[in-house]
């Protein structure tokens, strides 16, 4: 299985202490080592940074480290390959425009004999489950809205397209367009919100602790998700299988 990273705020804020952490899952203190990528959106742009090479040995991947990229929407992936090869273009997260804005998407699990039917101009570059996953649900999304939709009701919309995947195997997901950040969960996946009073966290898989009340106003607030959690002294709160969560400004809406 793959692992997945997300990061939803109120207000534009670097993810380097959580990703200090992930990448070490990329072939250090875990086996995920067959490609990595990050997606970072700002406005209406987004930058994407993937690597066919283990995350914690990349130099792109040092550099997003050192680099603090503010945003108010992040999904990071780490890849261990089980449909597709260790190819670039098989390095989530996978992008596409629709309605014109940018949609990034990342999956952890295994479709079992899942080919959609893509009649519309969504198609895989790659050749991995998850980029088909992905084409289907834009396509999909762009048949049920002729423009784009509240985030209510998107994610009423979402609620009715991820079963369908899901029936096909494990499919936990990340999706965002910059306004909010969708995360669907078939097996794991977890979240935990900070916001004052702000307190020390630790990291599971690197010997790092930060302080954010040294590095975060009052009303900031910053909402964390990943496939298992990434800080060994805060309260992580579980999905349940089946279940998708919406989060807008940092917090869980629904």
């Amino acid at each position: 299985m793959c692992q997945l990273l997300g990061m939803n705020c109120n207000t534009p804020t670097d993810v380097t202490f959580s990703f200090a952490g992930f990448a070490q899952r990329g072939g250090r203190t875990d086996h995920h080592a067959d490609g990595w990528g990050i997606a970072f959106f700002e406005g209406r742009g987004a930058r994407l940074f993937i690597d066919s090479s283990a995350a914690c040995s990349s130099p792109v991947a040092e550099l997003i480290r050192r680099y603090p990229i503010k945003s108010r929407n992040v999904i990071s992936h780490i890849r261990k390959a089980t449909v597709g090869d260790v190819r670039l273009e098989n390095c989530h997260p996978f992008v596409r425009e629709l309605w014109g804005r940018y949609w990034v998407f990342a999956h952890n699990g295994d479709l079992k004999n899942y080919a959609p039917r893509l009649h519309g101009h969504f198609h895989p570059v790659g050749d991995t489950d998850s980029e088909s996953a992905f084409c289907w649900l834009m396509q999909e999304l762009a048949k049920a809205h002729a423009s784009v939709p509240p985030v209510e009701e998107l994610t009423r919309t979402l609620r009715e397209l991820t079963p369908q995947i899901a029936s096909h195997g494990t499919f936990n997901m990340l999706l965002s367009n910059g306004q909010a950040l969708w995360a669907h969960a078939s097996t794991k996946l977890c979240y935990v919100v900070r916001q004052h009073p702000f307190s020390n966290a630790r990291l599971a898989d690197e010997d790092l602790c930060v302080n954010f009340a040294e590095h975060t106003t009052p009303s900031d607030r910053v909402a964390v998700v990943a496939t298992t959690p990434l800080t060994s002294n805060e309260q992580w709160t579980p999905f349940a299988p089946g279940e998708l969560k919406v989060f807008v400004d940092g917090a869980p809406v629904a």
